[in-house]
């Protein structure tokens, strides 16, 4: 799964439209191969835009969660660690790679 995409359930505060709207935009960018459609394309980029946050936006208010929300400041913080982690072999001059060498 591409890494920025951030997961939009059960969080405190909860998703806001925008987030979704965001959310629904990357996804589209994601699969048309464009982060900016083509005049001609403009209208159905659209549409698919609107279509995926609707969907989203449906789902969300439709998932029923059995554990507290999670605290949107912590998880950003769990995430830049993780990323710092990746970055630290770069910076040292070693690959992240888990493959065995040939």
């Amino acid at each position: 799964m591409c890494r920025s995409i951030q997961p939009l359930h059960n969080y405190d505060p909860p998703t806001t439209a925008d987030e979704v709207r965001a959310a629904a935009l990357q996804y589209v960018r994601k699969i048309s191969g464009t982060a900016r459609p083509s005049h001609v394309n403009e209208a159905a980029f659209g549409r698919a835009v609107a279509a995926v946050a609707a969907a989203t936006q449906e789902l969300l208010e439709a998932l029923v969660s059995t554990t507290p929300p999670h605290d949107r400041a912590v998880e950003r913080r769990r995430a830049r660690a993780r990323w710092e982690r990746r970055q630290a072999p770069r910076a040292a001059g070693t690959s992240v790679s888990s493959r065995p060498a040939r």
